[in-house]
C-alpha cells in the first residue's frame, strides 16, 4: 500500500464518493498520517450527518465566507465531489480563498467541461487543478452508503493540464493510490469519448427502458413479471437523477456519436428480426458474448492502448 499523507483535506459534497475517499483514508491501512478532514455540502444537514457519523472532523457552510475561509486555511488538498453542473459555482465560490499551495482536484464523470470551468474560474491560478475521475460508485447515494474499500481495484482516471506542476499531479495519485484504486491518464478529450461508450450511454439506456416500461398502459403488470434480465440491465436506472442529467448535458457531443452508433446497431437487429433472419441476429450476439467474456477473463479491465497503461 503506497504511503500518503495530509495535514487538511476539504471536501466539497460529502456524499458516496466524498465520504468513501475520507473512509478509506481513515480506515484503510497505508496512510501514514492523516490530517483534519472538513465537509462541506449544499445541505448543513448532510455535512453534519457526515460528521455525526464520524466521516468528517469539521463542517462548514458553503454560504458562509467566515467558515468556507476557516475551512480552506492550510488546506493541502481540495476534492470538488459535486455533480458536475457545480464545478463552475464552486470554484469561483472557493477561488478567492485557495491557498497558492493548495491543490483541487474533482470527482466529476466528465472532464472536458470540467476543464473550461477552471480555466475560467482561476484564470492563471489553474494550474493548481488537476482533473480527476474515480470509476467507482453504487446505486446508493448518500454519505450513509459509502464505503473504506469503495475504491480498491477501481480505475481511477486523471487528466493532468499541461501547465500543471508533476508533483502535483504525483500528489493527487498518491491520494488515490492509498485508496487501492489503480490510476491512470488520458487527456480530458479522451476520457469524455471514452465514458460516453461505456458509462453515460448504459446509464441512459437503463434510464430509458424504466421510462419505456413506465409509458406502457400495462407496466405494473411488466414490473410485476420483472426478473433477473430487468434486474441486470437496470440496476444503474437507480443511480442519482441530478448527477445524470449533468453528465449527459456536459458531455452530450460524444453522448449524442455514441447514441447514434447505437440506435444504427438498433436499426440492424430490428431488420434482422423482421426479416426473420436468425444468421444475422447469432452473429451479432456471438460477436458480443465473445467480447464480453474476455473482457470480464480480464477481471474488467481493458488492454489499454500505449500511454494508457495504468500506473
Amino acid at each position: 500500500m503506497t504511503s500518503f499523507s495530509f495535514d487538511k483535506l476539504v471536501i466539497f459534497g460529502v456524499g458516496l464518493i466524498g465520504g468513501s475517499l475520507a473512509r478509506a483514508l481513515r480506515e484503510r491501512a497505508g496512510a501514514a498520517r492523516v490530517g483534519r478532514i472538513v465537509g462541506v455540502s449544499r445541505s448543513r444537514a448532510s455535512a453534519e450527518r457526515a460528521r455525526e457519523l464520524g466521516v468528517v472532523d469539521e463542517v462548514a457552510a458553503l454560504d458562509d465566507d467566515g467558515e468556507l475561509r476557516a475551512a480552506l486555511a492550510g488546506a493541502d488538498l481540495v476534492l470538488l465531489a459535486a455533480p458536475v453542473a457545480q464545478t463552475l459555482p464552486l470554484l469561483r465560490r472557493i477561488a478567492q480563498f485557495l491557498g497558492t499551495d493548495t491543490i483541487v482536484t474533482d470527482a466529476g464523470s466528465t472532464k472536458s467541461d470540467v476543464v473550461a470551468a477552471a480555466r475560467a474560474a482561476l484564470a492563471e491560478r489553474a494550474a493548481q487543478f488537476v482533473p480527476g475521475h474515480p470509476i467507482a460508485g453504487r446505486e446508493s447515494s448518500g454519505v450513509e452508503a459509502a464505503l473504506p474499500d469503495l475504491y480498491v481495484g477501481r480505475n481511477v482516471v486523471l487528466c493532468p493540464l499541461p501547465e500543471n506542476r508533476a508533483q502535483d499531479v504525483a500528489r493527487i495519485e498518491a491520494l488515490w493510490r492509498v485508496t487501492g484504486a489503480i490510476v491512470s491518464t488520458m487527456t480530458h478529450e479522451q476520457h469524455d469519448r471514452v465514458f460516453a461508450s461505456v458509462s453515460h450511454l448504459p446509464h441512459l439506456l437503463s434510464f430509458a427502458l424504466v421510462e419505456c416500461i413506465l409509458n406502457a398502459p400495462d407496466a405494473a403488470l411488466k414490473f410485476s413479471f420483472a426478473a433477473g434480465g430487468f434486474r441486470d440491465f437496470t440496476r444503474i436506472a437507480a443511480s442519482s437523477p441530478e448527477m445524470w442529467r449533468d453528465v449527459c448535458l456536459a458531455n452530450r457531443h460524444a453522448l449524442v456519436d455514441e447514441l447514434d452508433c447505437y440506435v444504427t446497431v438498433l436499426a440492424r437487429l430490428r431488420a434482422a428480426i423482421v426479416a426473420e433472419d436468425g444468421a444475422a441476429l447469432e452473429a451479432v450476439f456471438a460477436r458480443s458474448r465473445e467480447a464480453r467474456t474476455q473482457w470480464q477473463e480480464r477481471g474488467g479491465q481493458a488492454a489499454a492502448p500505449a500511454g494508457l497503461a495504468p500506473k
